[in-house]
């Protein structure tokens, strides 16, 4: 008989636990940093919340009138980020916790 166990059921903050993935105030908490990091990087390529519709044709404007330029400039910005994220990932890979099988 010790190989049946029994789940409880599931409590009502449970369901919401689940569904949230996490505690309520955290998973606020997380939506929070992510929407001002989300915000930081939309208004760093020029867009306005209150008028979005015209950011977003301006946006694909200037794009169009880099032309190439646009791709050296989003290769730029590529290798920068990969400078400091591709020895950070490849250092956690090799110095990381084993992962199990």
């Amino acid at each position: 008989m010790p190989d049946n166990i029994r789940d409880l059921p599931a409590g009502h903050s449970d369901g919401l636990y689940r569904f949230l993935g996490g505690s309520p105030l955290s998973v606020a908490f997380r939506l929070i940093l992510l929407s001002i990091l989300v915000g930081v990087v939309l208004a760093a390529i020029g867009l306005d919340p209150w008028n979005i519709l015209y950011s977003i044709r301006r946006l694909f404007q200037s794009l169009w009138d880099f032309g190439f330029d646009a791709i050296n400039w989003a290769w730029r910005y590529f290798l920068l980020g990969a400078v400091i994220v591709i020895p950070i990932w490849l250092l956690s890979r090799l110095f990381g916790a084993p992962r199990g099988r």
